[in-house]
């Protein structure tokens, strides 16, 4: 016997309401805290990145305690918390804005306490003869050893970057070759990826990294406002919206959001 058209429009709008309270279901969080299989795997792909969102990631958090060595530069007026680590650290660049937590280990010339000292990680130090070598600046280094230790043993770790306001977005080049250098990242300190969006034509563009944290792309900026989204190392992401004018200039620094 054949149903009639209005008892098979009843019994799919029955169907369709059980599968709709079942998905609803798999939206409650279970009792320990983790997200069902189903839910997790219907994430959206973000357009931006090309991967899976990642929603509520932890921020980021201290890693391992290793051994190196540290030496100082310049006189008491330099940069207090920048510091040139060895090539095993900075990665060809990639590492360049991640921070650190250094303490002297030699008694005969550390401070008393053994304080900790947090660097940041933005230049490179070539010379050095120890597969891991931090050159602090001479205020950095006088924190945690007499400064005529001269070359100290040190424990180090990757730390949380602690920084005021806003990520910053240095532009130079020309209108055919923008270079965009990102600088006081917190969280993890390091880049992986940069993406910019104008105002009027230009849609999301990933830039190339020159090196360290300079970004470059010959994309057209000029005379679009424009938005950065910056990739942590750690996999965070954070989106700095309409952060210049459509009439920017060349040469100036921009702040956007930063990691919390």
């Amino acid at each position: 016997m054949s149903l009639s058209s209005s008892t098979m429009q009843q019994r799919a709008l029955l169907s369709g309401g059980l599968l709709l309270l079942q998905f609803l279901s798999l939206l409650v969080v279970n009792a320990s805290g983790s997200e069902p299989r189903l839910v997790r795997s219907l994430i959206a792909a973000d357009p931006v990145e090309g991967q899976i969102a990642k929603h509520h990631k932890p921020k980021f958090k201290p890693g391992p305690w290793g051994n190196g060595q540290a030496t100082f530069y310049g006189g008491a007026d330099a940069s207090g918390t920048n510091a040139a680590i060895s090539p095993s650290l900075y990665n060809d660049g990639l590492a360049c804005g991640s921070c650190y937590e250094i303490k002297c280990l030699d008694q005969k010339w550390c401070k008393t306490g053994q304080p900790s000292v947090f660097v940041t990680g933005t230049n490179l130090c070539p010379d050095s003869q120890s597969a891991v070598h931090f050159d602090l600046s001479q205020p950095a280094f006088s924190q945690i050893a007499d400064l005529t230790g001269g070359i100290i043993p040190i424990q180090y770790r990757r730390a949380p970057c602690q920084k005021e306001g806003g990520i910053r977005f240095t532009i130079s080049g020309n209108p055919y070759y923008n270079k965009v250098l990102v600088w006081n990242v917190a969280g993890a300190g390091d880049i992986k990826m940069v993406k910019v969006k104008g105002s009027k034509k230009l849609k999301w563009t990933t830039m190339r990294r020159d090196w360290g944290q300079n970004w470059v792309t010959d994309a057209m900026l000029v005379g679009e406002s424009l938005t950065f989204r910056v990739i942590a190392g750690d996999g965070r992401s954070s989106t700095s919206w309409h952060i210049t004018d459509t009439n920017w200039q060349f040469g100036q620094t921009y702040e956007g959001k930063n990691f919390k």
